[in-house]
């Protein structure tokens, strides 16, 4: 009798949810996806799964049999994964609300480039740029309403502002590091998840490594992460022209140095932001950065990086190879006439005729070499897509001696003459950081609508499909395992999102459906705004904002915090 009732018991238990499905007055699921080759985010092959979501979560995985659903989504031949996790988002950023979260137009917010390629979380205000107050911030987007979800920094360039005001090109007193540490805790405690820093820019170039490092302090207590923009991603910064700064300017192994000793003494989470190695006479130098972070892991710094999968970076795109101080012109109380005239005074003078011929050589080394400078507008269309090197042999010139004739005769108001991009880093440095554990995939990569300016890079639509695609199944460079795990698990792992960037039950509905046969970027530097293909569907918590490869504009996005 006894065995009789257990066995009826555990009948009851286990075949409670079956009955619940069959039931044709409430449907399981909201949401049934069926037929689907699984990679559920850890780096495991596929599998092949029925998903069902209820209530924005994944309450199933397995074999759903006749199981009902309010809605049935026929994956056969298709793959799901979880939705992307893009660590290193300008979705929403500093001061400026117009065109990202904050934005009075929805469209905008539905952040149309970044969903359709599979992207489901963004972490905004980075390079130590965000809004203050970051609890006004978090208010205002969760009044709105977004498209993905999002996370929220506090920039260290914006606490070191309030507190410094303008006078910030200097070391930072111990009273003015307390007061930055205490606007950092607010940040925190108002929802922000870590801090970020720009320290190759204004104002974070001027802090030391100790200050920086006070201020991560109050991250463990918080499981708050540090990402920076490192203060150099080549032999030198951005900013740094040999000629007017001299020796001694930080590079990418310096910057790497950096950042694991704030990770070490602080003892927060760190994360290099799109790690790379920028200039032709520094390709290479990746296997040194990986050895130093690998070398630290090893000792227990928790240190991580990311990457956007091109060549070509955001300043890139902006490759001016005329020196500024050369386009002010030698008698300043004269109207110049332009950089062109400007330039000609400049190099009227012997001296500074060498010395800007020099400068001129080292911008074209850190932008990739005359190889890799690409022109895309000038006054010449036919030069348009041609590189400095054929320009130069057009010419039959050496190529500084192009980009001079450039400025000279080319667009009257532009300093350097032409519309430029340079594409400064080697695919051998790119594979070997995109083949790390512990590199996610980001897209450094603002919300951009398809009138916008033809300037913007091709990462703001292509990001994680090319991972799949260029990285994956092109190139062979790393496992489809990998590239999805780089864009789901992992940055959740880093974030410390405990629901999200795995296909499990209990984990939020973030999901994409994709045919990995057609999955690929299409946007291109002469033609950015061109969205993705092979996604056929996404889901924010549960809500589609791709449906069958078309936009919803649906804002079922929310602010994570801790």
């Amino acid at each position: 009798m006894n065995r009789l009732l257990s066995l009826l018991v555990v009948t009851a238990l286990t075949g409670a949810s079956v009955a619940g499905w069959q039931s044709p007055q409430t449907p399981s699921f909201d949401l049934l996806i069926r037929h689907g080759r699984v990679f559920d985010g850890t780096g495991n092959p596929w599998f092949p799964a029925d998903i069902g979501v209820r209530d924005g979560r994944i309450v199933f995985v397995g074999t759903a049999g006749d199981a009902q659903a309010t809605r049935v989504i026929d994956a056969t031949g298709r793959y799901v994964s979880p939705g992307f996790i893009d660590i290193h988002s300008h979705a929403d950023d500093g001061a400026r609300a117009r065109g990202g979260f904050r934005d009075q137009d929805p469209q905008i917010r539905a952040a149309p480039n970044l969903v359709s390629q599979g992207i489901t979380t963004v972490v905004v205000n980075h390079d130590g740029r965000s809004p203050w107050p970051v609890g006004e911030q978090r208010a205002l987007i969760e009044k709105n309403k977004i498209g993905p979800n999002t996370m929220l920094l506090v920039g260290h360039g914006t606490v070191r502002t309030q507190v410094m005001g303008r006078d910030t090109r200097r070391v930072a007193t111990a009273d003015e590091v307390t007061k930055m540490r205490a606007l950092v805790r607010q940040a925190l405690e108002e929802g922000a998840v870590g801090m970020s820093a720009g320290l190759e820019y204004e104002p974070g170039r001027w802090s030391t490594t100790e200050e920086v490092t006070e201020l991560a302090k109050e991250l463990p207590a918080f499981d708050g992460v540090y990402i920076s923009h490192e203060r150099s991603e080549g032999s030198d910064p951005l900013w740094y022209v040999p000629s007017q700064d001299g020796p001694g300017a930080p590079s990418l192994l310096d910057a790497v140095r950096e950042t694991i000793a704030i990770g070490e003494v602080s003892e927060a989470r760190v994360v290099a932001s799109h790690i790379k190695a920028k200039g032709a006479n520094y390709w290479g130098s990746s296997a040194a950065a990986i050895s130093l972070i690998n070398r630290a892991r090893a000792r227990g710094v928790d240190v991580w990086a990311d990457q956007y999968p091109y060549s070509t970076s955001g300043t890139d795109g902006s490759t001016v190879l005329i020196p500024a101080w050369a386009t002010r012109g030698t008698d300043p109380s004269r109207e110049s006439g332009g950089p062109a005239e400007a330039l000609r005074q400049t190099l009227a003078d012997p001296e500074q005729s060498q010395t800007v011929r020099s400068d001129i050589a080292h911008e074209i080394a850190r932008r990739g070499g005359a190889d890799n400078v690409v022109v895309y507008d000038y006054t010449d269309t036919s030069l348009y897509g041609k590189t400095l090197a054929e320009v130069a042999r057009l010419w039959n010139v050496e190529p500084v001696e192009a980009a001079i004739q450039i400025q000279m005769e080319g667009l009257p108001n532009h300093r350097g003459g032409a519309r430029m991009r340079g594409f400064s880093m080697s695919e051998a440095d790119m594979e070997a950081y995109a083949k790390q554990p512990w590199v996610a995939t980001s897209t450094d990569a603002g919300i951009a609508l398809p009138d916008g300016p033809a300037s913007t890079h091709a990462r703001f639509y292509g990001s994680f499909p090319r991972k799949i695609r260029h990285y994956a199944i092109d190139r062979g460079a790393i496992t489809i395992e990998a590239a999805i795990r780089s864009s789901t698990s992992l940055p959740a792992q880093i974030m410390g999102l405990k629901d999200r960037g795995q296909i499990r039950e209990g984990m939020a509905a973030d999901l994409v459906v994709f045919d990995l046969e057609t999955i690929r970027d299409t946007a291109t530097f002469f033609e950015p705004h061109q969205y993705a293909e092979g996604i056929d569907f996404v889901f924010v918590n549960g809500v589609a904002v791709v449906d069958a490869t078309k936009l919803t504009w649906a804002l079922p996005g929310q602010v994570i915090t801790r």
